[in-house]
């Protein structure tokens, strides 16, 4: 896949402060700067993960995918031109406040700013978390994964599929339309709602200690409001967390232990037992609209669904013999 993680993502927000102490402790985060009207976080040895603009919208500002080489940029400038895309040049400015050394920029069919990036920046400075944690899963799988709102989900599957190249892992067509995306070993790094509005959902975090996220689950907890789902674990990439109610009205996800899948072998498939195996109770909604989901995590507990115990599941022993 010329597109090989989720290098960063930007935030529209005028509520800088919220976000220093949310995206510093809640989530661990390393602010590395804040000068001018933005924040910048780092989450590893990368330059930057999260951008906090200063000013109004309080969303998604744009989506910075980082491609496997340079001359990657110039072919997915081509297919998205072919396609009817428009596509310029980030230009040195823009690449310098990305700390990438190239990047191309684009918009999908929902009006998402794209960013293509090749050769993120490396700090010279080591990564000091924002509280006490052992580091955040991210080098070959990026930093997390990033979910929207959208009109129309099987409308991007064209520009998000054929042109990029992104693979679907799974999908769920009732209620609504979820599509899941993948573009390396991590069980998505991408995902569309099809919920008929725009904006920005989710995005994730995964950190290597349980314990880590589990004391984010505590920092959060402390806020009023601060927790939009409890703690649980997901159907499809049995990733255990929780989502957050960020300063900007959407949600973080911070989880643990996330499935890893062999892109080569996997085979796309619908899904229909519900997103979670237990909890994952959406504190934000009213009663009557949380029922269902309550319904379907008792549908599956009656059914005996499980994700693989973690002493017999294949996926991590295949990492653990990698790292060996």
């Amino acid at each position: 896949m010329p597109i090989k993680s989720l290098g960063y993502l930007g935030v529209r927000s005028n509520k800088v402060d919220d976000w220093k102490y949310f995206a510093g402790k809640v989530l661990a985060m390393h602010l590395a700067d804040h000068g001018g009207r933005q924040l910048s976080f780092r989450m590893d040895d990368l330059v930057q993960r999260l951008v906090v603009s200063d000013e109004p919208g309080e969303t998604l500002a744009f989506i910075g995918w980082e491609v496997s080489k340079k001359s990657d940029l110039q072919y997915l400038a081509a297919k998205l031109d072919d396609a009817g895309h428009k596509v310029s040049e980030g230009g040195s400015e823009l690449a310098d406040r990305r700390f990438v050394e190239d990047l191309i920029v684009c918009s999908d069919p929902a009006g998402n700013r794209i960013e293509l990036v090749w050769n993120p920046q490396k700090a010279e400075e080591p990564f000091i978390p924002g509280r006490p944690i052992d580091g955040f899963k991210t080098g070959p799988l990026g930093m997390g994964h990033a979910v929207l709102h959208v009109p129309d989900a099987t409308a991007l599957l064209p520009f998000y599929c054929d042109i990029l190249g992104f693979a679907v892992s799974d999908y769920g067509l009732d209620p609504i339309p979820l599509y899941f995306f993948h573009v390396n070993g991590r069980h998505h790094s991408f995902a569309v709602v099809g919920s008929g509005n725009s904006g920005f959902h989710h995005f994730m975090v995964e950190y290597q200690n349980l314990d880590d996220m589990g004391q984010g689950y505590d920092l959060a907890s402390q806020q009023k409001d601060g927790i939009a789902y409890t703690l649980g674990r997901h159907t499809n990439d049995h990733i255990t967390s929780f989502y957050a109610n960020t300063p900007s009205g959407f949600f973080v996800e911070s989880g643990w232990g996330g499935r890893l899948i062999d892109p080569v072998t996997w085979e796309p498939h619908e899904t229909t037992v519900g997103p979670s195996f237990w909890g994952h109770d959406r504190l934000y909604l009213p009663e009557d609209k949380r029922r269902a989901f309550v319904d379907m995590r008792l549908k599956a507990a009656a059914d005996g669904l499980r994700a693989p115990p973690m002493v017999d599941c294949p996926w991590l022993y295949e990492l653990r013999g990698r790292e060996r």
